[in-house]
């Protein structure tokens, strides 16, 4: 019956990659997060404490500065992660794999860099964060653009 009805109406065969709408899938959060793990590290290194002598005041806003960062940093170390995890899960496929055959290591090292920017305040680790999302982002737009042309050579 499927198929009769096919024929009848003419409709080809149709291909999606996820279950809910394409176009929605994009390593700009994960960028983001990526971006102001380092930036709050940076702050974190540039803060001076008060001194000895210091007013109770002085010391808490330090301290509380301090915390501050320290949570937005972890924050978005663990969003940054999520971000990542769900281009690993949702988007990305096997043929992907097949294309980038480093996917799977640069995924692995990107979210265990989140990890490690969670447990540490380390300029390094949170610079190799970002080139890691940026590494992920360069394979991402490859596999957009190599799906855009599928599309159009089946469709257009």
């Amino acid at each position: 019956m499927k198929n009769l009805l096919a024929s009848i109406l003419n409709a080809g065969t149709v291909y999606a990659h996820c279950d809910i709408p394409c176009a929605i899938y994009t390593v700009h959060s994960a960028a983001i997060a990526a971006e102001t793990v380092e930036k709050m590290v940076t702050k974190l290194y540039e803060q001076v404490p008060p001194a000895d002598g210091a007013e109770r005041k002085e010391r808490l806003e330090f301290e509380n500065t301090l915390a501050r960062c320290i949570m937005v940093k972890e924050e978005h170390a663990e969003l940054c992660k999520r971000e990542i995890l769900i281009l690993w899960t949702d988007y990305f496929k096997p043929e992907h794999l097949e294309q980038f055959s480093d996917l799977h290591e640069k995924i692995w090292k990107a979210t265990k860099l989140c990890s490690q920017n969670k447990r540490e305040v380390n300029a390094e680790a949170a610079k190799a964060l970002r080139q890691a999302v940026d590494e992920i982002n360069e394979i991402f737009k490859k596999a957009e653009s190599d799906q855009a042309k599928a599309y159009r050579q089946d469709y257009l």
